[in-house]
């Protein structure tokens, strides 16, 4: 049967289009796009923007071995409520994903329980050991999309070299968690007046800044792909800002947190309010919101980590890093950057969209003719209260309880399945 989503405000970033129309779905393709289109179902989309299916390429599902924390169906699920047809997976896991087989682990455990499309990443040592190059071919051929050891950084200049030449051999982007661990020292928020007070050992800025430096100068050096992950600091976007404009083959990433957030939040929300890296301070966030319109920041990503209520519900300095955030990102991205007018609602797709997929090369973030039915459909006028208690994660770990956000997903369809529909 065909559906015709009717009436929305259609945007499609990658190709300009924003207008008012319908979108013709069939055999799980987009058929037409244009004015009183028929169909034998009707979606009525009026009020609503019809964009591509939003595109994260930083989550954690936590499966194989803490399927308590997240599976890789549950992830999905909170994907789809959060507009999100296709999200790429970190290899942090147990066992660790650095093998073919465990690739296709979580590719068939997404066919089997998914209702949108997860790419896997691999990781780039051998147990994310950073000592032993995985074996990136097999890898790519199983269906990994970029190679990573998420979680931690690789602290040999030496091994991380031959990652990146090995990867740009195999045509595999290098995802960067930034990350100087001798600086960490048992830290638990970001160092300065905030950790002071609370009497909480800090994680300063240059432990980020460093590695953020000497992994772009490796790029330059390879000449490979280096993605940045979740930038939080404004001298990690002074740093990215000068590596692009010295045309090193870099990209790079921010979350939600890190524009909404300072780290007064750890203050209120305790563990909840814990990420690594951590939350920063006001010129911080307003140097994201910077990075982010000027175009240095390629795209939005949201490092959903769901952690077991029990391991959260402890000191801030015993809990483990991370928050969720699939469910939240695009309240956050309407609320906090388009109703201010930082960013237009077209750019802030770009960035959850195409911008997003193009990154790692992904079929995915545009809608157009021809192409797969991957639609998100949200009003952006709706107004809601974040309960965590409704979430479809199995993380509850998040710092916006009870905050009143603008922005609601109304339908999430994937290869022309209605994956939510509210």
């Amino acid at each position: 049967m065909s559906l015709v989503i009717a009436n929305g405000h259609v945007i499609d970033p990658a190709s300009g289009l924003s207008k008012t129309g319908d979108v013709l779905i069939e055999d799980g393709s987009v058929k037409a796009i244009g004015e009183n289109v028929e169909g034998d179902d009707r979606l009525d989309a009026a009020g609503c923007v019809v964009c591509p299916g939003l595109v994260d390429i930083h989550v954690h599902f936590r499966e194989p071995g803490f399927e308590s924390k997240e599976t890789i169906a549950t992830g999905g699920q909170a994907a789809a409520r959060g507009g999100f047809t296709s999200v790429v997976t970190m290899p942090n896991t147990d066992p660790a994903i650095d093998n073919a087989g465990l690739v296709d682990f979580v590719k068939r455990r997404a066919r089997e329980g998914s209702p949108i499309k997860v790419w896997p990443s691999a990781c780039a040592t051998k147990e994310r050991a950073g000592k032993q190059m995985t074996e990136m071919a097999e890898i790519r051929e199983a269906g990994a999309v970029a190679v990573t050891d998420d979680g931690s950084d690789i602290e040999s200049a030496w091994v991380l070299r031959r990652v990146l030449e090995y990867a740009a051999m195999c045509g595999l982007p290098y995802l960067a968690h930034c990350e100087d661990a001798s600086l960490m020292e048992g830290g638990a928020m970001n160092e300065g007046f905030m950790s002071t007070r609370l009497g909480l050992p800090g994680l300063p800025k240059a432990m980020e800044e460093i590695r953020i430096d000497r992994n772009c100068r490796l790029a330059a050096l390879t000449n490979s792909h280096v993605h940045i992950q979740h930038v939080s600091s404004a001298g990690g976007v002074a740093i990215c800002r000068q590596a692009k404009a010295a045309g090193l083959p870099i990209t790079c990433e921010t979350a939600p947190h890190y524009w909404t957030l300072t780290d007064e939040a750890v203050m209120t929300h305790g563990a909840n309010a814990k990420m690594n890296p951590p939350l920063r301070e006001a010129a911080d966030v307003e140097a994201v919101k910077e990075g982010l319109a000027d175009g240095t920041i390629d795209c939005i990503a949201t490092d959903h980590a769901p952690h077991t209520v029990t391991e959260k519900d402890v000191e801030v300095q015993l809990a483990p890093f991370g928050i969720v955030g699939l469910e939240t990102s695009l309240a956050l991205v309407l609320t906090e950057l388009v109703e201010p007018g930082i960013i237009t609602l077209e750019y802030a797709l770009a960035l959850m969209t195409s911008r997003a997929a193009d990154i790692l090369n992904l079929p995915a973030g545009r809608l157009h003719e021809g192409g797969p039915a991957d639609i998100t459909v949200f009003d952006p006028a709706a107004e809601w209260t974040v309960d965590p208690a409704v979430f479809a994660s199995l993380g509850r770990n998040t710092p916006f309880t009870g905050r009143t956000l603008r922005g609601q997903v109304k339908a999430t369809i994937c290869d022309g399945r209605v994956a939510y529909q509210a």
